[in-house]
């Protein structure tokens, strides 16, 4: 049985190039504003920078290799 980061790192690669682009800097602007927002109060799930930090990760790492 497949886990949870596995099915996620499919469906990146089942996007194009222009929706892993678009999906980057979703990403990265989400980040950048959870760090801002945790800068003034804290978050519920701290974790979540964790996370979005990784899949953009993921998503750089796809882009990558397909070069």
């Amino acid at each position: 049985m497949k886990n949870s980061k596995d099915k996620k790192d499919i469906n990146l690669r089942e996007l194009t190039a222009d929706e892993l682009k678009a999906r980057f800097e979703e990403s990265k602007d989400k980040l950048f504003h959870l760090k801002f927002g945790h800068k003034t109060t804290p978050l519920k799930n701290p974790l979540e920078i964790r996370s979005l930090r990784r899949q953009i990760a993921r998503i750089l790492t796809i882009m990558k290799g397909r070069k």
